[in-house]
Order: C-alpha cells, then structure tokens, then sequence
C-alpha cells in the first residue's frame, strides 16, 4: 500500500500545484518521482512529528494541500495535541497518512504497534477516519481525502497486501463499499484484515450462512444508512479491524448501536487491552489474537448457536 500511496500522492501533485509532501524522515527514495514533479513541494521534516503537524497546519492556512507521512504512531500519537489544536480547531485540510498500521510492525514491538489510532483520532472534532482494506481503495480515499475541507486521517498497510478492487473504485466518504453481498451474517472489516475477511466469508459460506462482506473504509463519519438496513436484514454483524476493541469501528457500531436501539447482535473482532510484548510476524499476532479467517468463521458460527 505504501508504494500505492506514493504513486498516488505523486500524481495528484501533479494534477494540483496545491499538494505539498511531508515526511518523518520516512521513504525518501519512496517519493523520488515526487521530486521530479516539484522537489520544492517535498518536506523531509526529521523525526519532529509535531513540528511537522503544524508546519502542515501552517500550510493548511496558506491555501496549500499538505500530506503528512509517517509510520502510525509517529503520526498520530506522539502528536495529538497538534492534531487537535493545529489541524482540527482550525478545521484545516490536512491529510494525516499513517503507514504500516495495526500490526504491521508486529517484529518491531509495541512501540510501532498502532492500535489506538482510530479511537484517538475518531474523537477530534471535523476530523474523517478513513481504513483502506487495499492498494485501489486506499487511492480512492486519497482522491477523496483531497477534496475536503477539514483535516482527514487516512491508516494504511506497509506492503503485500492482497488486492480487492481490481480498479480504483467509486468510494464516498461516510458511504461503505459491498465487496461481497449475502444475506444471513455481515462482515464489516475496517482496513488491511480484508484478505482474512473474504476467506472467512468463503468458510462460513459453505457451511450454509449467506454472508456479506463490507468494507467499512469510513470509520467517521459512518455509514448510518447502510447500518440502520443491516440492522434489520441480518442476524449478526461482526466488526474486523486490527485495532484495539477499545475504541475503533467496533465501538463506533456500538455506539450507534445504542442510540437507535437497533435490534441486532453484534460481535467485535480486533485486540485486547493490551501491549504484545511478544515479538512475531504479523501473521503471528493475528493468529495470537483470533484475527484469522478460521477464527472469525468459528466465532459467528458459535455466535449464531447462541
């Protein structure tokens, strides 16, 4: 994904003299292309994350469009309060990019972990959330992001993620994408665990439960309409995120959830309140905290019992 964003955010730099790049000394040989279209529109800011955001916000208020690139945490928690105060109180254009989200750093420890990104950042007022499951998804949601008015926080994968969306889809923020329609159980999955979730889908498939897949792209703001009808055509909605159950799409549903009363059962899948402090592949984290497609399936079937 983070070779799709860098492709991406070149091109609309090219489209739009307005695009500004700044990184945490993060992927240099990653934007040479964008170099060549205007080396003075990129910014290596260091490791200063929070010079960066208001450098960014600075930007912001010239009329520019900044794009703000790290891996996750570095972007996101080591500078909330600018965040907060730079980009959301002034309600600025900034796109926040964060890379290898989730546990795509699982080898590197908690201190590269991200599983608090969304609840933190979903709770800044004007602020988008936005969880691409892929490569075209994630370029759709760059277009998007590009277009707003407010600040827009946007978590992607690091690299080999399986592709869903054979070309850049038609995507609307606060609107989800149906990858796979059934008719019994919906599977909304927030981001990267989209492969996982496809396979789980399979699984429960041949074991006779009709089920949707959702990309839930938008974590806010959400897609009220398409829940209130799930609500009444399904059984069971699951949420998928490599995220904290604390706070991410999982709660945002519950949320929802609980102010309309809506008459469905829910199950959450994502991370414990807890650091890993194990280090393995990602394959291994997800395998440590029931985030694969077997584990997803065997959950909405015992689900379904109860």
């Amino acid at each position: 994904m983070r070779n799709a964003f860098a492709d991406e955010v070149t091109k609309l730099a090219s489209q739009d003299a307005r695009v500004i790049m700044l990184s945490g000394d993060i992927g240099n040989k990653l934007f040479d292309n964008f170099k060549k279209v205007d080396e003075r529109r990129f910014y290596n800011c260091g490791v200063a994350e929070a010079n960066m955001m208001g450098v960014a916000a600075g930007m912001a208020l010239s009329g520019l469009r900044p794009v703000v690139y790290t891996i996750t945490p570095f972007t996101t928690t080591r500078c909330f309060e600018q965040i907060r105060v730079d980009a959301c109180y002034h309600h600025v254009p900034v796109t926040i990019v964060g890379t290898g989200s989730g546990l795509s750093y699982a080898e590197l420890g908690p201190t590269h972990h991200s599983l608090e990104d969304l609840a933190i950042l979903r709770t800044l007022p004007g602020m988008s959330v936005l969880a691409p499951c892929d490569a075209n998804e994630l370029r759709a949601c760059m277009r998007a992001a590009l277009k707003q008015d407010g600040p827009v926080y946007i978590r992607i994968g690091k690299k080999g993620e399986a592709v869903v969306f054979n070309e850049v889809p038609a995507l609307t923020i606060g609107k989800v994408a149906i990858v796979r329609p059934g008719s019994d159980v919906a599977l909304l999955c927030a981001g990267t665990l989209m492969a996982e979730t496809l396979e789980a889908a399979t699984q429960l498939n041949a074991q006779g439960i009709s089920t949707e897949v959702v990309s839930m792209h938008s974590i806010k703001p959400l897609d009220v309409d398409y829940l209130a009808a799930a609500a009444t055509r399904f059984k069971l909605i699951a949420t998928i995120e490599e995220h904290g159950l604390i706070g991410g799409l999982g709660s945002a549903v519950a949320e929802w959830r609980s102010r309309v009363n809506a008459p469905v059962r829910q199950l959450a899948f994502g991370t414990p309140d807890e650091f890993m402090h194990e280090v393995g592949s990602q394959e291994y984290a997800r395998r440590k905290y029931g985030l694969t497609a077997g584990d997803m399936a065997t959950a909405v079937v015992n689900a379904l019992k109860g």
